[in-house]
């Protein structure tokens, strides 16, 4: 049989405010802060403690959805959805539901090169819940929890069923996740869990309209685990629904080192969490003049700044997205433009050479060593003429290990390419004398010998020769009668 798979994405993501979502209480980092220092008796649901909505929540929030295009609802109501959880302390965790802050928006994004869109059915503010570390002993098991999480301001992003695959919903999450790095509201580090995405994900007979059975994914942290995950659920409910079987409707965890799903617990739905409405919380009404101020203050969003490349700086379609994806990286090329660098040299350099060592290193584009102004100055000297290719790729490496300034490690070093023309016609000389069988063999109609000996001309400089300088020399040397 053919099926053709539905996927959803629900994602959370913290928004990066100073305080929590209903109380006074600072952010602080999960995984540096000493555990339950950020606490009070409001985020830790003490009996007669009141909330108070964070205002800066909001208008993160709302930032949100009109980048997404979303309906932004003029009034919106938040509930007490009822679960027990030892990591939530009141009992219940504030959302919205059925009135959220806004619905209706959609995002593009690209697979394989080809422009694909998803609608975003709502978004909505709610509040987070702590954290537990599951301690393993031979002798007991047991969990600790840390509050400081609880409270913080969470956003959630819920999408239609309209990824395919699950190079699909991986484009679709990090369409997101650029946009939440590039309106400044959340780092996008999904390995503090500032971002956390769950797939919806069922299979349904290719031809038929209604949806599969869907189960849920939870909590995946990157997006290599959820390209995996989507990619076995898929091939275990095909196999299921080939046997005849019906799929279970249930929420599943995914085991990274297994490669595998495993249950967690079955699926709830709306009418489990007995929603209604905050009774300590009004309706949040958002003014429209208040909605056009955030509109105006509006950032340049990713799918914007892709367009711009290519228009501004005649970038390719695949370079202009690789670098609009993540606001630090297209930050960084611009800004190695603006210190004097070709567009085009720029982004080589970039895309090659620093993505080769950030590959290795495990950095970010923010953390190494090389700021846009160096990286402009070494490749002015290339354009310059001062050193060759060869040299300012030597040069990068050790400013990529060790930082520096490029002009000051050519001098110390002696790096200087040469140019002088009786230099290079001295060294070509004596390497062709060097290598007789070598020049007879080029001259008896093996071209590709020129090559070899042009590396052994540039070795015999020390790689600092000037590389069209040694092979118009080298080529009249070896064509001369």
């Amino acid at each position: 049989m053919q099926f053709t798979a539905d996927i959803g994405l629900e994602v959370h993501a913290e928004l990066a405010t100073r305080s929590k979502m209903f109380c006074s209480c600072a952010v602080v980092d999960s995984v540096s802060a000493p555990p339950n220092t950020a606490v009070c008796p409001v985020c830790e649901g003490l009996p007669g403690a009141l909330p108070v909505l964070n205002e800066k929540a909001v208008e993160y929030a709302l930032r949100v959805a009109l980048a997404l295009g979303c309906q932004v609802a003029p009034q919106s109501i938040f509930v007490r959805k009822n679960y027990f959880y030892p990591d939530l302390p009141k009992g219940y965790q504030i959302s919205q539901f059925e009135y959220p802050l806004a619905e209706h928006g959609s995002i593009s994004f690209a697979v394989a090169g080809n422009e694909k869109t998803a609608r975003i059915r709502r978004v909505h503010l709610e509040e987070d819940t702590g954290k537990l570390t599951h301690i393993h002993t031979e002798t007991e098991d047991y969990s600790l929890v840390d509050l400081n999480r609880a409270g913080v301001p969470l956003l959630e992003i819920v999408s239609e069923p309209d990824m395919h695959s699950a190079e699909d919903a991986s484009a679709y999450a990090r369409a997101l996740r650029s946009v939440l790095q590039a309106l400044g509201i959340n780092s996008g580090d999904m390995e503090k869990g500032v971002i956390r995405f769950e797939a919806n994900v069922s299979l349904r007979p290719a031809g038929r309209d209604e949806l599969g059975t869907r189960v849920e994914i939870k909590n995946l942290n990157s997006f290599r685990a959820m390209e995996r995950a989507i990619h076995y659920q898929l091939h275990i409910q095909q196999a299921i629904l080939e046997g005849g079987g019906q799929v279970d409707q249930e929420t599943l965890g995914w085991d990274e080192l297994a490669g595998v799903t495993y249950s967690q617990r079955s699926k709830e739905d709306s009418h489990d969490y007995r929603y209604f409405p905050e009774p300590d919380l009004p309706p949040l009404v958002i003014g429209e003049e208040w909605l056009e101020e955030i509109r105006s203050a509006q950032p340049e969003l990713p799918r914007e700044k892709q367009l711009r490349f290519i228009r501004e700086y005649g970038l390719a379609k695949a370079e202009s997205s690789l670098l609009a994806e993540e606001i630090s990286l297209a930050d960084y090329f611009e800004e190695t433009v603006r210190s004097g660098a070709d567009p085009r040299t720029a982004v080589n350099w970039i895309t090659g050479e620093i993505f080769a060592w950030m590959k290795d290193t495990g950095l970010e584009i923010r953390q190494i060593k090389v700021p846009p102004r160096t990286l402009a100055s070494l490749i002015g000297m290339v354009e310059r003429g001062e050193i060759n290719l060869a040299t300012a790729k030597r040069v990068l490496s050790r400013l990529l290990a060790a930082g520096g300034d490029p002009a000051q490690i050519v001098s110390e070093e002696g790096l200087q390419q040469v140019s002088d023309t009786e230099t290079i016609r001295k060294i070509v000389t004596e390497v062709l004398a060097a290598n007789p069988g070598a020049v007879e063999k080029y001259r008896s109609g093996k071209p590709t010998v020129e090559q070899w000996l042009f590396g052994q001309v540039m070795r015999s400089a020390g790689g600092k020769a000037n590389p069209e300088a040694v092979r118009a020399e080298l080529r009249s040397q070896l064509d001369a009668d």
